[in-house]
């Protein structure tokens, strides 16, 4: 059986923390996915930097609130991208990049207009350049309780993330830290394990099919 080691691993992963405002415009649950590990150690880190690492699927599920003056509450975009370097690498420029967004299928026109602009502002200049826009149904379970850390994320037959706790058998190297960070503002961030991570959609002239990484962080953010 899996054994989670909790206080150090806790006393890690609490990147990106910030204050939650008392009441937040706008809530919601995050799930992000990259092609190498987020969370590793530096010699593994190392054998991967500018080799992989280039591509990311990001998810904001939007629970309650509203976004300049439209209510997006249920909804979730999705945005997959292309970079030109490894995300998060301080050596190296990521951009330019390429991006494709799914938008839920549920959204009338005028959510998914602002749901395009929620994600440009989470994510700055990694979707300056949306090269598709797509619309499918979408789900993002987040797991609860004992379950915390089991996200599956699923965009139509577009993009799968399927996520879980990270555990004592997957420290490598023993010196395992957040070697990136998350790619946008979050109240609250901790690095998973990705069990499942795909995409097949158009665009960015590329799919993939991962699996078995320490490259998922799970979070929460408002705004």
């Amino acid at each position: 059986m899996r054994k989670i080691f909790g206080a150090s691993l806790a006393a890690l992963v609490l990147v990106g923390l910030a204050v939650i405002p008392s009441q937040a415009a706008i809530t919601g649950d995050y799930l992000e996915v990259r092609n190498a590990d987020v969370w590793t150690g530096p010699c593994f880190a190392n054998s991967e930097v500018d080799l992989t690492g280039k591509r990311a699927i990001i998810a904001w599920r939007i629970n309650k609130g509203s976004w300049q003056g439209t209510d997006l509450s249920g909804l979730t975009v999705v945005a997959v991208v292309k970079a030109s370097a490894t995300l998060g690498d301080p050596y190296r420029n990521p951009l330019p990049s390429e991006s494709v967004l799914i938008l839920d299928q549920r959204a009338d026109a005028q959510q998914r207009a602002a749901l395009v602009n929620f994600a440009k502002s989470r994510a700055g200049k990694l979707l300056d350049n949306v090269v598709r826009v797509d619309f499918a149904p979408i789900s993002l379970e987040v797991g609860k309780g004992a379950n915390h850390g089991s996200d599956v994320l699923k965009a139509g037959d577009l993009a799968v993330v399927k996520t879980r706790s990270l555990c004592s058998g997957d420290i490598m190297c023993g010196n395992e830290t957040v070697y990136y960070p998350p790619l946008t503002r979050l109240d609250h961030a901790m690095p998973a394990f990705t069990e499942v991570s795909s995409f097949s959609g158009k665009g960015l002239g590329v799919v993939w099919n991962n699996r078995d990484g320490r490259s998922a962080f799970i979070g929460t953010f408002s705004d």
